[in-house]
């Protein structure tokens, strides 16, 4: 008999009943230290004081009128993102899935407007992840995303990821855009340098299709500034956000220049959801601090001393992990032993980290953890290694 609650997901028997900064709380009282942070959705941690007093204010007011009216709250955080940003307009969704959605109505939209209409080519990389939609999975082509769910909506070519080259020779008269995350979380923390993010901009440019940045991972402060794009100096044309701009409540957004979005006029595109009331209250927050620079400075001084703990750890537990990889606090420990084995020693030693491919498991705190936090983290990821090589140990003493 199939369960009340469709069985999607292989949950961990763990339920938690209360959170407070980077610790969450089982209804018998056991504390785990939050290495995931809702998979990088509560940037400032677990009751965030200001969070907690924007979305009560917000709430003992309006909750919700559609966007058939205007909303005080959406044109302030839009605003404000359009003033921090490359961006000249915003669109707010629910969700990573349906930025993705507009991202590609966007782009497609883009070129029909300027009289191409065979221009709908999305050019995407290996590893990535944009969400599960038709148009998310069509645009990362994994197989593991899309088995069963085809005939897959048509118009997307997948490249190796850093094959450059390959992104050259892919570009055509259809081309309309090309589609990355400059730090692919799913595929296993792979960072894209930015070298290559340069050089993916002047391909783009010199082709003439648009580039898509999807940063709903790793935006919004996650890799030191306040969007991963900015440590290799240049913008996209169009980008994707959500995850951590609504700090645990449902937000996202796409970001585009108005050249980019000419397209989308009136009657293009809705959310009944998108932008309302609540979530914005929450957002603007998020952004206003996330964005301050002294916050961002701190953020990058935590992710150093985490980064340089995380490789102290690797080097102690040679079986167990290869190495460290990321950026900011957006970081994967490269597992030897199976991530999964790595992943129940972990939960065992009361620390949640995040599964990831490459065999990777991903640490993505809070940015405002503590470094007494970060202390602990790194004792029981200690007592997770220690546990994962005495297993190994059996299992090789059992087969000789």
């Amino acid at each position: 008999m199939i369960p009340s609650l469709l069985p999607t997901y292989n949950r961990v028997p763990l339920a938690f009943a209360e959170g407070q900064g980077s610790w969450l709380v089982t209804d018998g009282g056991e504390r785990y230290l939050d290495l995931g942070a809702g998979i990088a959705v509560n940037a400032l941690g677990h009751a965030h004081p200001a969070l907690v007093e924007a979305i009560t204010d917000q709430a003992a007011k309006l909750w919700h009128v559609s966007n058939l009216y205007e909303i005080p709250g959406q044109q302030a955080l839009a605003d404000a993102l359009v003033e921090k940003t490359f961006a000249d307009t915003v669109f707010f969704t629910n969700s990573g899935t349906e930025a993705c959605e507009l991202a590609v109505k966007m782009a497609r939209k883009y070129w029909y407007d300027e009289g191409d209409h065979d221009c709908v080519e999305i050019i995407g990389f290996e590893g990535s992840f944009h969400g599960r939609s038709s148009a998310g999975i069509a645009a990362a082509g994994g197989e593991k995303l899309t088995t069963g769910f085809g005939p897959l909506l048509p118009g997307f070519t997948h490249l190796p990821f850093g094959d450059l080259d390959a992104l050259k020779d892919a570009i055509s008269d259809t081309t309309a855009a090309v589609i990355i995350e400059p730090v692919q979380g799913e595929g296993g923390i792979r960072p894209v340098s930015d070298a290559d993010l340069k050089q993916i901009r002047e391909i783009c440019d010199e082709a003439g299709v648009l580039l898509i940045f999807d940063e709903v991972q790793c935006g919004v402060g996650r890799t030191g500034k306040l969007f991963a794009h900015e440590w290799a100096g240049v913008v996209p044309d169009i980008m994707m956000v959500a995850k951590g701009i609504g700090g645990g409540f449902p937000l996202g957004a796409v970001l585009a220049t108005e050249d980019a979005a000419s397209g989308m006029v009136a009657g293009t595109h809705g959310s009944t959801y998108g932008g309302n009331p609540l979530a914005c209250a929450v957002g603007g927050k998020v952004l206003e601090i996330v964005s301050d620079e002294a916050f961002l400075a701190e953020v990058n001084r935590k992710a150093g001393l985490l980064r340089q703990k995380l490789e102290g750890l690797v080097a102690e537990h040679p079986a167990v992990f290869d190495s460290v990889r990321g950026s900011g606090l957006m970081l994967g420990l490269k597992c030897k032993a199976p991530n999964t084995d790595v992943l129940s020693a972990c939960y065992d030693a009361d620390v949640l980290v995040v599964p990831a491919g490459d065999n990777v498991l991903r640490l993505l705190p809070a940015l405002n953890i503590d470094d007494k936090d970060i202390n602990a983290a790194l004792e029981r990821l200690n007592t997770a290694a220690e546990a994962v090589e005495t297993a190994i140990a059996a299992q090789e003493e059992q087969d000789a």
